[in-house]
C-alpha cells in the first residue's frame, strides 16, 4: 500500500537534538507527495552518536525509503570521513539509502563543476581551519573560509540573517566557482535565492543540499524553485 500524503517518498529526517533549524528548512523544500518524518538523537561519544541506532530503529517503524541525517561533521578532523563510515554502517542495520549533510554538500560542489569555493560556517577561526582542512581533503579548493562564530554549538540556531548575510558578502570573492555553508543548524536555505541573485555563485547550503541528494536518490527528480541553482536546476 502507498502512503497517502506521502504517496511519492516518505524521508526519515535525523537532527541532533538540540537543532531547530533542520526540520523547518527542510519542510520549506518538500515537494508535493513527499513527507518528512523527523527523529532527534543526542550527539557525543566515539561513534558521533551513541543513540543514533536506537534512535533510527524507532524512526523505520513509519516506513521511511531513505534516511537523511542532517547533521555535518566538518569541524573535527576527519570528521565527515567518520560520519559516512558512521552511516555506511547504519544503512546496513536499517536496509535503506542513509545520506548525511557533509557528503550531501561534496557532491552538490561536484554536480555544479565547483573546484575553487569559498566556505561559510558557525564557527570560529580555530575550527575553521578543520573546515578548511576537511574541504580540502575532499578535492576542493578553498579560497576564503569565514564564520559566523556562535558562542555555543545550541546559540549556532540564534544566529540572525543579518549576521548570515554579512558573513557571504565577506567570502564572496572574485574566481570562486561557489560558496558552500557548513553547519545544519545556521539558518540559510530562506536566503539562498537572496544570496545567489547579490553576489552571483551558486550556493550550496548543507540542509538544502542533503535533501536535494535524498530526493534525487528517491527518483524525485523535479525542479523545486525559490532556493537557488542547485535544487532548481540539478
Amino acid at each position: 500500500m502507498t502512503d497517502t500524503l506521502g504517496h511519492r517518498a516518505v524521508i526519515g529526517v535525523m537532527t541532533p537534538a538540540m537543532n531547530t533549524v533542520v526540520e523547518p528548512e527542510l519542510a520549506s523544500l518538500r515537494p508535493e507527495g513527499v513527507t518528512n518524518q523527523m527523529q532527534r538523537f543526542r550527539l557525543g561519544g566515539e561513534r558521533i552518536s551513541d543513540d543514533l541506532d536506537d534512535e533510527a530503529s524507532r524512526l523505520m517503524d513509519c516506513s521511511p525509503a531513505a534516511l537523511a541525517i542532517g547533521l555535518t561533521t566538518d569541524a573535527g578532523p576527519g570528521g565527515p570521513a567518520k560520519l559516512e563510515a558512521r552511516c555506511t554502517e547504519l544503512e546496513a542495520q536499517v536496509g535503506i539509502p542513509v545520506l548525511n549533510a557533509s557528503a550531501a554538500d561534496y557532491a552538490a560542489l561536484n554536480t555544479l563543476g565547483a573546484k575553487r569555493v569559498a566556505v561559510v560556517t558557525p564557527f570560529n577561526a580555530e575550527i575553521d581551519a578543520n573546515v578548511k582542512a576537511n574541504t580540502e581533503a575532499a578535492g576542493f579548493e578553498v579560497v576564503a573560509i569565514k564564520g559566523t562564530q556562535a558562542p555555543s554549538l545550541p546559540e549556532i540556531v540564534e544566529t540572525s540573517l543579518d549576521d548570515v548575510r554579512r558573513v557571504f558578502a565577506e567570502v564572496a570573492l572574485d574566481g570562486i566557482d561557489a560558496i558552500l555553508q557548513v553547519g545544519t543548524a545556521l539558518p540559510v536555505v530562506g536566503l539562498i535565492e537572496e544570496l545567489e541573485a547579490r553576489h552571483g555563485k551558486p550556493i550550496v547550503a548543507c540542509n538544502a543540499a542533503l535533501y536535494w541528494q535524498v530526493l534525487r536518490r528517491l527518483g524525485v527528480d523535479q525542479s523545486i524553485t525559490g532556493f537557488g541553482t542547485l535544487l532548481r536546476d540539478h
